[in-house]
Protein backbone atom coordinates (compact mmCIF):
# COMPACT_ATOMS: atom_id res chain seq x y z
CA UNK A 1 0.00 0.00 0.00
CA UNK A 2 1.00 3.08 -0.70
CA UNK A 3 1.46 6.55 2.22
CA UNK A 4 1.31 9.61 1.14
CA UNK A 5 2.98 12.09 3.98
CA UNK A 6 1.60 15.37 3.93
CA UNK A 7 4.85 17.59 4.17
CA UNK A 8 4.54 20.45 2.67
CA UNK A 9 3.23 23.29 5.41
CA UNK A 10 4.62 26.58 6.65
CA UNK A 11 4.14 25.76 10.37
CA UNK A 12 3.32 29.21 11.23
CA UNK A 13 2.43 28.24 14.43
CA UNK A 14 5.21 26.76 15.26
CA UNK A 15 7.10 29.90 14.18
CA UNK A 16 10.31 30.68 15.18
CA UNK A 17 11.37 26.84 14.59
CA UNK A 18 9.85 26.73 11.55
CA UNK A 19 11.89 29.83 9.98
CA UNK A 20 14.46 28.69 8.65
CA UNK A 21 13.59 24.54 8.92
CA UNK A 22 10.32 23.01 7.07
CA UNK A 23 7.75 22.08 10.02
CA UNK A 24 8.47 17.97 9.29
CA UNK A 25 12.39 18.58 9.88
CA UNK A 26 12.08 20.23 13.34
CA UNK A 27 13.84 17.85 15.80
CA UNK A 28 12.36 15.64 18.51
CA UNK A 29 15.22 14.71 20.83
CA UNK A 30 17.95 13.28 18.14
CA UNK A 31 15.47 13.23 15.10
CA UNK A 32 13.06 15.22 13.18
CA UNK A 33 9.48 14.46 13.15
CA UNK A 34 8.91 13.03 9.98
CA UNK A 35 12.09 10.53 10.45
CA UNK A 36 10.71 9.38 13.15
CA UNK A 37 7.12 8.42 11.83
CA UNK A 38 8.72 6.99 8.31
CA UNK A 39 10.67 4.86 10.38
CA UNK A 40 7.32 3.57 12.30
CA UNK A 41 5.20 3.35 8.75
CA UNK A 42 8.27 1.46 7.51
CA UNK A 43 8.68 -0.93 10.31
CA UNK A 44 4.89 -1.59 9.96
CA UNK A 45 5.38 -2.55 6.34
CA UNK A 46 4.17 0.62 4.91
CA UNK A 47 7.54 2.18 3.39
CA UNK A 48 6.22 2.61 -0.27
CA UNK A 49 6.01 6.70 0.63
CA UNK A 50 5.43 9.06 -1.06
CA UNK A 51 6.11 13.00 0.67
CA UNK A 52 4.42 15.77 -0.73
CA UNK A 53 6.14 18.83 0.02
CA UNK A 54 6.10 22.27 -0.93
CA UNK A 55 7.79 24.99 2.08
CA UNK A 56 11.41 24.71 2.39
CA UNK A 57 10.64 21.22 0.70
CA UNK A 58 14.54 20.74 -0.66
CA UNK A 59 15.78 20.70 2.52
CA UNK A 60 13.47 18.03 3.14
CA UNK A 61 14.99 15.82 -0.15
CA UNK A 62 18.56 16.96 1.21
CA UNK A 63 17.89 15.49 4.61
CA UNK A 64 16.36 12.20 2.85
CA UNK A 65 18.88 11.87 -0.07
CA UNK A 66 21.66 10.23 1.23
CA UNK A 67 20.52 6.29 1.59
CA UNK A 68 17.16 7.34 3.04
CA UNK A 69 19.13 7.21 6.07
CA UNK A 70 19.46 3.41 6.14
CA UNK A 71 15.59 2.97 6.64
CA UNK A 72 15.06 -0.54 6.33
CA UNK A 73 12.06 -1.37 3.48
CA UNK A 74 11.76 2.77 2.33
CA UNK A 75 11.01 3.33 -1.13
CA UNK A 76 11.02 7.21 -0.88
CA UNK A 77 9.55 9.66 -3.88
CA UNK A 78 8.67 13.01 -3.94
CA UNK A 79 5.49 15.39 -5.15
CA UNK A 80 6.37 18.80 -4.99
CA UNK A 81 3.51 21.33 -4.79
CA UNK A 82 4.11 24.33 -6.89
CA UNK A 83 2.19 26.46 -4.54
CA UNK A 84 0.44 25.54 -1.50
CA UNK A 85 -2.98 23.31 -2.23
CA UNK A 86 -3.79 22.08 1.43
CA UNK A 87 -4.28 19.41 3.55
CA UNK A 88 -6.49 17.44 0.84
CA UNK A 89 -5.70 19.28 -2.28
CA UNK A 90 -2.28 17.92 -3.11
CA UNK A 91 -3.27 14.36 -3.11
CA UNK A 92 -5.63 15.17 -6.80
CA UNK A 93 -2.22 16.05 -8.06
CA UNK A 94 -0.02 12.95 -7.29
CA UNK A 95 0.19 10.17 -10.00
CA UNK A 96 -0.17 6.35 -9.25
CA UNK A 97 -2.82 6.42 -6.24
CA UNK A 98 -5.08 4.15 -7.95
CA UNK A 99 -5.56 1.32 -5.30
CA UNK A 100 -6.72 1.81 -1.35
CA UNK A 101 -3.93 4.40 -0.02
CA UNK A 102 -2.75 5.88 3.41
CA UNK A 103 -1.63 9.74 4.32
CA UNK A 104 -0.60 10.36 7.67
CA UNK A 105 0.37 14.40 8.46
CA UNK A 106 4.03 14.92 8.61
CA UNK A 107 3.77 16.73 11.86
CA UNK A 108 2.13 13.93 14.29
CA UNK A 109 4.22 11.81 17.23
CA UNK A 110 2.48 8.85 17.73
CA UNK A 111 3.12 4.97 18.35
CA UNK A 112 -0.49 4.31 16.32
CA UNK A 113 -0.55 0.70 14.43
CA UNK A 114 -1.57 1.62 11.21
CA UNK A 115 -2.11 -1.96 10.06
CA UNK A 116 -4.78 -1.59 12.74
CA UNK A 117 -6.24 1.51 11.26
CA UNK A 118 -6.31 -0.59 7.49
CA UNK A 119 -7.74 -3.47 8.43
CA UNK A 120 -10.60 -1.17 9.98
CA UNK A 121 -11.11 0.58 6.91
CA UNK A 122 -11.14 -2.43 4.69
CA UNK A 123 -13.95 -4.04 7.22
CA UNK A 124 -15.64 -1.24 7.39
CA UNK A 125 -16.43 -0.61 3.52
CA UNK A 126 -15.75 2.96 3.96
CA UNK A 127 -14.48 5.65 1.11
CA UNK A 128 -12.29 7.39 3.68
CA UNK A 129 -11.52 6.37 7.25
CA UNK A 130 -10.19 8.50 9.83
CA UNK A 131 -8.27 7.68 12.90
CA UNK A 132 -9.61 9.48 15.82
CA UNK A 133 -8.43 9.99 19.27
CA UNK A 134 -9.97 11.20 22.61
CA UNK A 135 -9.51 14.73 23.74
CA UNK A 136 -10.70 16.50 27.39
CA UNK A 137 -10.86 19.91 27.05
CA UNK A 138 -10.89 21.50 30.47
CA UNK A 139 -12.80 24.81 30.63
CA UNK A 140 -11.46 27.01 32.98
CA UNK A 141 -14.34 29.32 33.84
CA UNK A 142 -17.76 28.74 34.89
CA UNK A 143 -20.27 28.11 31.81
CA UNK A 144 -23.49 29.76 31.93
CA UNK A 145 -26.26 28.48 29.97
CA UNK A 146 -29.95 30.21 29.88
CA UNK A 147 -33.18 30.08 27.84
CA UNK A 148 -34.77 32.29 25.03
CA UNK A 149 -35.27 35.30 27.37
CA UNK A 150 -31.17 35.09 28.91
CA UNK A 151 -32.55 33.44 32.29
CA UNK A 152 -30.12 31.46 33.57
CA UNK A 153 -31.03 27.74 33.64
CA UNK A 154 -27.62 26.07 34.24
CA UNK A 155 -24.17 26.58 35.44
CA UNK A 156 -21.36 24.46 35.07
CA UNK A 157 -18.31 25.39 37.40
CA UNK A 158 -14.73 24.59 35.19
CA UNK A 159 -16.50 21.70 33.21
CA UNK A 160 -14.48 18.74 31.49
CA UNK A 161 -15.61 17.94 28.12
CA UNK A 162 -14.35 15.17 25.84
CA UNK A 163 -14.42 15.22 22.12
CA UNK A 164 -13.23 12.56 19.47
CA UNK A 165 -10.48 14.46 17.45
CA UNK A 166 -8.74 13.78 14.25
CA UNK A 167 -5.21 11.74 14.94
CA UNK A 168 -3.97 12.91 10.87
CA UNK A 169 -4.07 9.31 9.75
CA UNK A 170 -6.56 8.56 7.30
CA UNK A 171 -7.12 5.62 4.66
CA UNK A 172 -8.69 6.35 1.15
CA UNK A 173 -10.32 4.69 -1.68
CA UNK A 174 -9.25 6.22 -5.30
CA UNK A 175 -12.66 7.38 -5.39
CA UNK A 176 -12.38 9.85 -3.15
CA UNK A 177 -9.93 11.71 -5.44
CA UNK A 178 -12.72 12.51 -7.60
CA UNK A 179 -14.21 14.67 -5.37
CA UNK A 180 -11.01 17.29 -4.92
CA UNK A 181 -10.20 19.54 -7.59
CA UNK A 182 -7.52 19.27 -9.43
CA UNK A 183 -4.80 22.46 -8.76
CA UNK A 184 -6.79 24.45 -6.37
CA UNK A 185 -6.32 24.98 -2.59
CA UNK A 186 -8.39 22.46 -0.79
CA UNK A 187 -8.37 21.63 2.58
CA UNK A 188 -9.26 17.54 4.59
CA UNK A 189 -12.74 18.95 6.52
CA UNK A 190 -13.87 20.26 3.68
CA UNK A 191 -13.33 17.01 1.65
CA UNK A 192 -14.66 15.20 5.10
CA UNK A 193 -17.98 17.65 4.58
CA UNK A 194 -18.80 17.02 0.63
CA UNK A 195 -18.48 13.49 0.86
CA UNK A 196 -21.33 13.60 3.62
CA UNK A 197 -23.42 15.95 1.22
CA UNK A 198 -22.97 12.99 -1.24
CA UNK A 199 -23.66 10.09 0.72
CA UNK A 200 -20.59 8.77 0.70
CA UNK A 201 -19.50 6.57 3.85
CA UNK A 202 -17.17 8.05 6.11
CA UNK A 203 -15.40 6.03 9.05
CA UNK A 204 -13.85 6.56 12.21
CA UNK A 205 -11.37 4.42 13.99
CA UNK A 206 -10.80 4.48 17.25
CA UNK A 207 -6.64 4.52 18.85
CA UNK A 208 -5.88 4.23 22.36
CA UNK A 209 -2.34 4.49 21.10
CA UNK A 210 0.14 7.49 21.77
CA UNK A 211 -0.57 10.82 20.02
CA UNK A 212 0.08 14.49 20.15
CA UNK A 213 -0.14 17.05 17.40
CA UNK A 214 3.03 19.43 17.17
CA UNK A 215 1.69 22.28 15.26
CA UNK A 216 2.01 24.40 17.95
CA UNK A 217 4.88 25.52 20.31
CA UNK A 218 3.22 24.64 23.53
CA UNK A 219 2.80 21.08 21.89
CA UNK A 220 6.52 20.85 20.05
CA UNK A 221 8.04 21.36 23.41
CA UNK A 222 5.77 18.44 25.24
CA UNK A 223 6.32 16.38 22.71
CA UNK A 224 10.06 16.81 23.48
CA UNK A 225 9.69 15.93 26.94
CA UNK A 226 7.18 12.84 26.20
CA UNK A 227 9.77 11.52 23.46
CA UNK A 228 12.57 11.41 26.37
CA UNK A 229 10.44 9.80 29.02
CA UNK A 230 9.15 6.84 26.26
CA UNK A 231 12.15 6.60 24.05
CA UNK A 232 11.76 2.99 23.64
CA UNK A 233 8.12 3.36 22.58
CA UNK A 234 9.13 5.95 19.67
CA UNK A 235 12.73 4.76 18.49
CA UNK A 236 12.93 2.52 15.84
CA UNK A 237 16.09 1.44 14.89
Amino acid sequence: MKTVILAGGKGTRLAPYTTIFPKPLVPIGDRPILEIIIRRLASQGLGDIILSVGYLGELIEAYFQNGHRNIPGLNLQYFREAEPLGTAGSLAMIPGLDETFLVVNGDILTTMDFQALIRHHRSSGAALTVSMHKKDVKIDLGVLKTDSRGDLIAYDEKPLYRFNVSMGAYVYEPCVLKYIPKGRYFDFPDLVKLLLERGERVSGFESKDYWLDIGRREDYELAQIEYGSRAAEFRIA
